[in-house]
């Protein structure tokens, strides 16, 4: 599938989502939601890709929102129509095996909001804004926003936001934890980057059994948490990382013990390598 209104690279296992409409402000329409919904999937199902990236085209926006020009054409059944394969594309890359990272580079208004929050971290610009402006023009939140905002903020920080139609800008996003971090916009990309890569270089099995727990046991009681803890806990015993990762850490364990028990009884510093 050629995508007209999505950008797609993929480089040393992190895969980068850019949403390509910078004069809309990447506001997504049917169209562009059905090109990452088909996107998702193949990333989804590509073991190559340890770690993925979701950012917006331009300085100015990540996702606006909705497209308000096409919705003001919609009836009952076809709005719910769109609203139901933007919930369904959310979820999707809410339940990506893979963690998923927003790259907040500016407005992130209704679906754009939405979507962040259907990502696993979330780092924004400082010109970046939050928003969930649907009550304002007769609607609700569409995508999911009843849902996971008040999730990943709390319930009165959720619903202060979608009743107010209110807009934040990022350092209160990062206050009430809607975001993990905030940096200078010209710095923003290398900065994900580089917590990409270092999510990457862990044990990708891991990684993503992983998220699978927490996403699990956010939506049950700790007791059923803890149990699908344990029963990820012990699969990762069967796989190649693990085996190579106990044997790396007893080999480095018996090296930093032999040099510490040798300084001891030659009564000088250890002297520890990081090797």
């Amino acid at each position: 599938m050629d995508y007209k209104n999505i950008l797609y690279s993929a480089e040393n296992g992190i895969a980068t989502i850019t949403i390509n409409r910078p004069k809309a402000l990447n506001a997504l329409n049917t169209e562009t939601v059905s090109e990452l919904r088909d996107l998702v999937g193949k990333i989804a199902a590509d073991s190559e890709i340890k770690v993925v990236v979701i950012t917006g085209s331009g300085s100015k926006s990540f996702v606006a929102g909705a497209d308000i020009v096409e919705m003001s054409t919609k009836n009952a059944v076809e709005g719910r129509a769109f609203g139901k394969i933007g919930q369904d594309t959310f979820t999707e890359i809410e339940n990506m095996p893979q963690p998923v990272i927003a790259a907040i580079n500016g407005f992130a208004l209704g679906g754009g909001c939405e979507l962040s929050c259907a990502c696993d971290i979330r780092y924004a610009s400082e010109n970046a804004k939050f928003g969930q402006p649907e009550v304002g023009l007769g609607i609700t939140p569409g995508f999911g926003g009843t849902q996971r905002l008040p999730r990943v903020v709390g319930r009165g920080y959720g619903k202060e936001l979608i009743f107010t139609a209110g807009m934040i800008d990022a350092q209160e996003a990062y206050r009430i934890g809607l975001v993990n971090k905030v940096v200078p916009q010209e710095e923003l990309m290398d900065t994900v980057y580089a917590l990409a890569k270092k999510i990457a270089k862990n044990a990708p099995i891991a990684v993503q059994l992983s998220k699978a727990a927490i996403n699990r046991g956010i939506n049950c009681d700790v007791i059923t948490g803890i149990a699908y803890e344990d029963e990820v806990f012990g699969l990762c015993f069967a796989t190649e990382d693990q085996k190579e990762g106990i044997t790396r850490r007893y080999v480095e364990n018996k090296r930093v013990l032999k040099e510490g028990m040798g300084a001891f009884v030659e009564k000088r510093k250890a002297t520890f390598t990081g090797k």
